[in-house]
């Protein structure tokens, strides 16, 4: 049976999520990949076991994440029920939806009907009475906000889950929906946008929206689907996410793109004495509106470098003026899914 290790908090750095009471830990563990249908079970354990024995309390999951979709969840549930219950009040589990994932008009998107269903499933899967964050995956063209933001107060009002948010939404569309919470007195304290070197468009757009408004920020794509590594320094391995079918956003073609870029990078990540990974995680929480960075993880050791980050999370102004100049210099890159 799983013990927990009894120093996982000691070096961990948990920030506070906005002005709620919340604190979540400055990295969080993703499941999107690696934790499906197709993966081995005894390593999805071990990746969990390590992140939690490290201080990791924020796990994030989503209906559709396998794949199969649904499956991360259902073994993440299998998971709880053999090894994690005991620690399930030191855990913020969250899950979301917004993506397909029944057949009909009603297994997708945003509408009220989709959302409570969703969270219903979810909570089946995992096992659990209640999710500490359920969020809206992404904003729906065709339902009003307000209903949308309705189902989630409704998930709270029935104890389905503690806190909501909200994902790939923009500035305007929070800003909205922030107005709605905030007349119905909703407990929403949290935004997850993708964010790294690669993408900045939240800076712009989204990060002012969230300031002003005191919440906070999760960010996901991290270490942009494994580009702000040292994987593909030297080439592409036949087992990287790009060289995969079951992974979309990245191919072939945004390694080649970036490859000159990632290399200077890592020059300034060695001096600073770091791995590139944990530069760019540290560089991300150098956001105030960040609480909190998603990793991903295909083996335990991964889990254990990127935790590494938090040893270094301060930049000197020349660092963080060289870092610009480099990605100013970066093309503009082409994000289609190729082979």
């Amino acid at each position: 049976m799983y013990q927990a290790d009894r120093t996982r908090y000691d070096q961990m750095v948990y920030n506070r999520v906005g002005q709620s009471g919340l604190k979540i830990s400055a990295i969080g563990l993703g499941l999107w990949n690696n934790f499906g249908s197709v993966d081995p079970l005894e390593n999805q354990k071990a990746i969990i076991h390590q992140a939690f024995d490290l201080g990791i309390t924020y796990f994030d999951l989503a209906n559709n994440y396998g794949p199969e979709p649904g499956s991360a969840e259902t073994n993440f549930g299998q998971i709880m029920a053999t090894d994690m219950r005991p620690y399930r009040d030191e855990m913020v589990i969250a899950s979301k939806a917004g993506y397909v994932m029944w057949p009909g008009p009603y297994g997708n998107w945003g509408s009220r009907k989709s959302i409570i269903a969703s969270a219903d499933q979810s909570l089946k899967r995992t096992g659990l009475d209640y999710f500490d964050i359920f969020y809206s995956h992404r904003p729906d063209p065709e339902t009003p906000l307000a209903e949308t933001a309705q189902a989630l107060d409704q998930l709270v009002r029935d104890g389905k889950t503690l806190y909501v948010g909200l994902s790939n939404y923009n500035g305007e569309q929070t800003a909205a929906m922030t107005a709605i919470f905030d007349e119905l007195k909703t407990p929403y304290i949290i935004h997850q946008p993708r964010y790294n070197m690669f993408n900045r468009q939240a800076e712009g757009d989204l990060f002012p929206v969230l300031e002003k408004t005191h919440k906070a920020a999760v960010g996901f794509s991290s270490l942009s689907q494994g580009l702000l590594t040292d994987k593909y320094l030297h080439g592409i391995a036949a087992d990287s996410r790009a060289t995969k079918q079951t992974i979309p956003f990245l191919g072939t073609s945004q390694v080649e793109q970036t490859l000159t870029t990632v290399q200077r990078l890592n020059e300034v990540a060695q001096q600073r004495g770091q791995s590139l990974a944990q530069m760019a995680l540290a560089w991300n929480l150098r956001q105030p509106a960040l609480a909190s960075v998603l990793i991903g993880a295909s083996r335990p050791q991964q889990v254990i470098n990127n935790v590494a980050a938090l040893d270094n999370l301060d930049f000197s102004a020349d660092e963080l003026a060289t870092i610009e100049q480099i990605l100013a210099e970066q093309p503009v890159i082409d994000w289609s899914r190729e082979k």
